[in-house]
């Protein structure tokens, strides 16, 4: 039985993925930051058969992953021909909370979507070209979760078509054109665990709402806006502008959820104790930290690593408090997956 093995990153959206159309092509250019400590490793094993799957999470057999593994590769059935003709087995393990709003999807579907490219290479026994073999696996991993796309590269990433980036496309994502200004090249993300449970509303069940959504239209438009804006921040070191895209986007997000039909909230009220908290320090200290939101109740807290000591003392001294069993993740920018 051949194997092969990727660990993939996880990434944390600034400007906002929220609604798509056609086959898993989003709505509005957006824009993440690969981190390096959240990731997602995937063993896959296979061997000549009949298109069988078998996959194992942390260890252990869950029918809810396996079906999706399942509905995900045979959605990928085009693009890879061969895969009827062997058996698969997946073996996935996270190293941070799964269905929680941290993006879980975009490393185990990058991770993935990088063992069968590499499977590929191993059965045609042609290697593609490094560009050639990233670019193939974001467009597949987008098939199984569209952030996944932006995991496949480190630092900043955007997907989806924009004239501000070259080369940039619905089907994959990209890296910016240009080096980000020195004050952002050091950004930290400290993950605050509000809830550490499976949030009851999942993030594909919030696109398909998006698609009747009475504010989708002005949705789609501000977040051009915000992307073009950010990257221009991103450009000048522009802190300010930084600050107060990343937390529109955050807020707007989940206004985007409880305007839904049906609405709901994902959203803890130690999600807005926490936020509170970080307004309320950054007006006293002066430092340029600020917070984002995935698609769940736990807050992201970004800053420059120049701000560590002073942000730690802040974490361990009143937000820790709010955090489920005092839990956090300390994370920064990251570069990329890792073949093992």
């Amino acid at each position: 039985m051949n194997k092969v093995t990727w660990q993939s990153p996880s990434n944390i959206a600034l400007v906002k993925y929220w609604g798509k159309h056609g086959v898993q092509l989003p709505s509005n250019p957006n824009l993440s930051f690969t981190l390096s400590e959240c990731h997602t490793t995937t063993e896959l094993h296979w061997k000549e058969g009949n298109g069988q799957i078998e996959l194992l999470f942390d260890g252990e057999s869950k029918e809810r992953f396996t079906a999706r593994a399942r509905e995900y590769v045979t959605s990928i059935g085009s693009i890879f021909p061969y895969l009827k003709d062997y058996d698969l087995h997946i073996d996935s393990t996270n190293n941070f909370p799964h269905s929680a709003g941290i993006a879980s999807s975009a490393s185990s579907m990058s991770s993935l979507a990088l063992c069968l490219c590499s499977m590929e290479e191993v059965i045609t026994g042609k290697a593609m070209p490094e560009d050639e073999f990233y670019r193939k696996a974001s467009y597949v991993a987008r098939m199984g979760s569209g952030s996944a796309s932006r995991s496949l590269y480190g630092g900043y990433v955007s997907w989806g078509k924009s004239e501000k980036i070259p080369g940039s496309s619905d089907d994959y994502g990209s890296r910016l054109p240009f080096e980000p200004h020195e004050n952002f090249r050091d950004m930290r993300d400290t993950i605050l665990i509000v809830d550490q449970g499976i949030k009851a509303v999942s993030s594909s069940a919030g696109h398909k709402l998006m698609a009747r959504h009475p504010y989708a239209k002005q949705r789609f438009e501000m977040a051009r806006k915000n992307f073009e804006a950010l990257l221009r921040a991103l450009k000048k070191g522009d802190d300010p502008e930084f600050i107060r895209i990343v937390e529109s986007e955050a807020l707007g997000l989940h206004a985007l959820m409880m305007s839904s039909t049906p609405g709901y909230v994902l959203l803890k009220a130690n999600t807005l104790n926490i936020i509170h908290r970080i307004r309320a320090f950054r007006e006293l200290s002066c430092t340029t930290l600020c917070y984002t939101l995935d698609a769940g109740p736990n807050v992201h807290l970004i800053y420059h690593n120049s701000d560590s000591a002073e942000v730690e003392e802040f974490i361990n001294e009143e937000l820790l408090l709010y955090c489920s069993d005092k839990y956090r993740i300390n994370d920064h920018i990251g570069t990329g997956p890792v073949k093992r």
